[in-house]
């Protein structure tokens, strides 16, 4: 199995758990209580969201010299370590599309939106940069993605109370930070020292 397919699924699953995205599937499902559909909708909108951060990541390899960017690759998986330590919120405005838009609509729109910018974006911008194969890292962080929301959607608040978000968000911290020094030594990728 692909090492861009394991890395993404498991670095986004981590990285998911407390983000403001897995907050908005327990509020979505705290107000429509409809699971598929919530489910259909998060999948669709990250596929196309990473879809994009994928393509993008590819761009910046092709088009960037390959020292740079493992320079920048590096500081910016790090800066997501530090980033993966701070507590999200969803903000009021990015839940108010949902009475007017229905449940998948609701669900598709504010995840896309909630996704932009976000760090599990930037993390397959980055992956698809670092392993320059833009299928497997959208696929591995769409299944992230699914992993962490898909059982809060399920199990919604007594899920998160049995959870210890530090220690989620320490591991998942951790990963960024070891993929930081791996890219900066150029291990695991295509660069070249």
């Amino acid at each position: 199995m692909s090492s861009a397919l394991l890395v993404s699924t498991g670095v986004i699953a981590l990285a998911e758990i407390g983000d403001k995205t897995q907050l908005l599937a327990f509020l979505l499902t705290t107000r429509f209580k409809k699971p598929i559909p919530i489910i259909i909708g998060i999948t669709l909108a990250t596929l196309i969201n990473h879809g994009l951060a994928g393509v993008v990541g590819s761009w910046i390899t092709a088009n960037v010299d390959q020292s740079v960017l493992r320079w920048v690759l590096g500081a910016s998986f790090i800066a997501m370590a530090v980033w993966t330590l701070i507590p999200d919120k969803i903000e009021d405005e990015e839940t108010q599309l949902a009475t007017k838009l229905g449940v998948f609509g609701a669900t598709f729109i504010t995840f896309f939106l909630a996704e932009m910018g976000d760090k599990t974006q930037i993390a397959t911008v980055a992956m698809s940069a670092h392993y320059n194969d833009v299928l497997m890292v959208v696929a591995g962080t769409t299944l992230g993605m699914l992993i962490a929301d898909v059982p809060a959607v399920f199990a919604g608040d007594k899920l998160a109370e049995k959870i210890p978000m530090k220690l989620v968000h320490r591991i998942a911290a951790a990963m960024f930070a070891a993929l930081g020094v791996a890219t900066l030594l150029g291990i695991g990728s295509n660069f070249k020292l």
